[in-house]
C-alpha cells in the first residue's frame, strides 16, 4: 500500500502536504481560499460536531461551498451523499430515504428544503470562521449519484481508499499546477480532479453553478490553468469558443464518453504542447486505466494482465476487477457491483482490430435496424471525421419495414464558409460513412442543427425512444 493511502481523511491529506505553504488555493468566480486557511477554519459555525456519525446529504448549490464542506465532513460524518445541483425534490426525498439521511447541508443563502422534522438542515458557506474541531476518527462512506436514468438516480457507495487508489501523488508536482474541470466535483470524474488537487501540488479553479463556458474559459486563462479535465462533448463545445484559444494547458484529460479520433486530433491541433490522457472507467468500477498515445481505443496489452487492475473482454464487453471499484449500490433491489469473481461488466462494447481494441458504444444504446445492431457512437465517429463537423448525435427513427433506421443531428464548425453549401457537406459526410460503415449503419438523413443537448454530466443526451 502506498504510504499516503494510510491517511484517513481529507484534512490529513492537507496536513501531510508541505505544499500548503506555497499559495495553493480553491477558487470560484467569487472567492479564493488558501488550502492553509481551510486547515484552520470551519464553515459550519461551530455545529460540525452535531454531524458526527450522521448520514449527510451534501446539496450545497455552489461547488466551492461543497468542496469546503467535503473537507470538513470527511472523517466526521458517517456517510456523505454527493448531490449535484438540479436533483428534483421528489428524487432528493427518495435518495434521503434510501441513504437513511439524518441531515442535509445547503448553502447559507438557499431556501430550506421541505423534509419535515426527520432531517435537520445545516447551512455552509465560503465565509469560513476560525473555530474548528479535531474530531476526525470516522471512516466516511462516499455516495455518488449515477447518470443515465430518467427516474431516481442509482446511488454508488465508495470509500476514500477506493477513490484515491487511481491517483499517484508523484504526478503533476510542479509548483505552478492549476487544475480546471468542466465536471461538477460531486460527480465521480470531477471528484477525481478535486482529489488530485489536494494530493498533488496544485490549485483548483471551479466553475460557477450558472457560469457560461465562455466566462469559465476566460477565468481559466486569467489564472493560467495548466491541467484540464472534461468529457469529449465538453471539449467539442469548448473549442467552439474563441476563449478556448486563451488557455495553454500542459495536460488534458478526457473521460466519461468515448473519445473518437476527431476530437483527439482537434485537441492536438489546438494545444500542441499538451499531453492528452484518456481515462477509462465509471462511477462503479472507478478508473481502470489511462491511454496516453492520443489514439482512439486502447492497446491489446492492457487486457488479461495481472496487476492492481485487471481488464478482460468477454462477449465483446469490457470487464474490470480492481480495488478502485465501488463497494455496492444503495437502495432497494439493486444488483451487486461485481460477480462472484470480483469482475464488473461495464457494458462498454469493443471490437479488436489488430493489436488494439476500439469502443463501439454502450450495450444499452444499440439501435436495432432490421435485427442488425448499430452503436450510435461508431456512426458519430465517422461523421465527426469530416472537417466541417464539430459534433454529432446518431439516433433511431421509426421505419415500417426495418423497425428503425439511423439518422443524425450534426453541428458544423462556426466558420463553415470554406466548406461549401449544406448539400455538398451532407453528400461528403454520407459518402464518408458509406465507405467506412456497413449499409445498415449509414444515416439515411442528416439534420444540421445549431447545438446538441448535453447533460450536466457533460455527456450528449441521447434519445431513449424512437424519433
Amino acid at each position: 500500500m502506498k504510504k499516503w493511502q494510510t491517511l484517513k481523511n481529507l484534512r490529513e491529506f492537507l496536513q501531510a502536504s508541505d505544499s500548503t505553504r506555497k499559495g495553493r488555493f480553491l477558487g470560484d468566480r467569487k472567492k479564493r481560499i488558501s488550502l492553509n486557511q481551510i486547515l484552520n477554519s470551519t464553515v459550519f459555525d461551530g455545529k460540525v460536531r452535531e454531524l458526527a456519525g450522521k448520514s449527510v446529504l451534501l446539496a450545497a448549490h455552489d461547488q466551492l461551498s461543497a468542496a469546503l464542506a467535503l473537507i470538513e465532513l470527511d472523517g466526521m460524518a458517517g456517510r456523505l451523499v454527493l448531490c449535484p445541483p438540479g436533483v428534483p425534490q421528489p428524487h432528493l426525498k427518495a435518495i434521503a430515504k434510501y441513504a437513511e439521511a439524518d441531515a442535509i447541508v445547503i448553502d447559507a443563502d438557499e431556501p430550506q428544503p421541505d423534509f419535515g422534522r426527520s432531517i435537520r438542515t445545516y447551512r455552509t458557506s465560503v465565509a469560513a470562521s476560525a473555530e474548528r474541531t479535531e474530531l476526525r476518527d470516522q471512516e466516511t462512506e462516499w455516495v455518488f449519484l449515477t447518470s443515465g436514468t430518467t427516474g431516481v438516480p442509482k446511488m454508488v457507495l465508495h470509500r476514500l481508499t477506493s477513490l484515491v487508489a487511481p491517483i499517484d501523488p508523484a504526478e503533476h508536482l510542479e509548483d505552478d499546477v492549476v487544475w480546471g474541470t468542466f465536471y461538477d466535483i460531486r460527480r465521480y470524474a470531477g471528484l477525481q480532479t478535486f482529489l488530485r488537487t489536494l494530493l498533488g501540488n496544485g490549485s483548483l479553479i471551479l466553475a460557477g453553478s450558472d457560469e457560461l463556458p465562455v466566462d469559465y474559459l476566460a477565468r481559466l486563462a486569467a489564472n493560467s490553468v495548466t491541467h484540464m479535465n472534461g468529457t469529449p462533448s465538453h471539449w467539442r463545445r469548448a473549442v467552439m469558443c474563441q476563449e478556448a484559444r486563451g488557455i495553454s494547458p500542459r495536460y488534458i484529460r478526457l473521460s466519461g464518453e468515448i473519445p473518437d479520433q476527431a476530437i483527439l486530433n482537434t485537441l492536438r491541433s489546438f494545444y500542441p504542447n499538451a499531453s492528452i490522457g484518456q481515462a477509462y472507467g465509471s462511477t462503479e468500477v472507478g478508473i481502470a486505466f489511462e491511454v496516453t498515445d492520443a489514439l482512439e481505443g486502447f492497446p491489446e496489452s492492457f487486457v488479461a494482465v495481472a496487476g492492481e487492475v485487471e481488464v478482460k473482454v468477454e462477449n465483446s464487453s469490457v470487464w474490470v476487477r480492481s480495488p478502485r471499484m465501488a463497494t455496492r449500490y444503495l437502495g432497494p433491489d439493486e444488483p451487486p457491483i461485481s460477480d462472484s469473481s470480483g469482475f464488473s461488466d461495464t457494458g462498454d462494447i469493443v471490437e479488436q482490430r489488430g493489436d488494439r481494441y476500439y469502443f463501439l458504444g454502450r450495450r444499452t444504446g444499440i439501435i436495432n435496424v432490421g435485427g442488425l445492431k448499430v452503436h450510435p457512437e461508431e456512426v458519430e465517429a465517422q461523421i465527426n471525421m469530416h472537417p466541417a463537423v464539430r459534433m454529432s448525435c446518431a439516433r433511431p427513427r421509426r421505419n415500417p419495414i426495418t423497425g428503425s433506421i439511423v439518422v443524425a443531428d450534426v453541428v458544423l464548425q462556426k466558420d463553415n464558409d470554406q466548406n461549401g453549401p449544406l448539400e455538398k457537406i451532407e453528400g461528403e459526410i454520407l459518402k464518408l460513412c458509406r465507405e467506412r460503415l456497413p449499409k445498415h449503419k449509414v444515416p439515411v438523413k442528416l439534420h444540421f442543427v445549431s447545438s446538441l443537448a448535453v447533460a450536466e454530466t457533460g455527456k450528449i443526451i441521447r434519445q431513449q425512444g424512437q424519433a
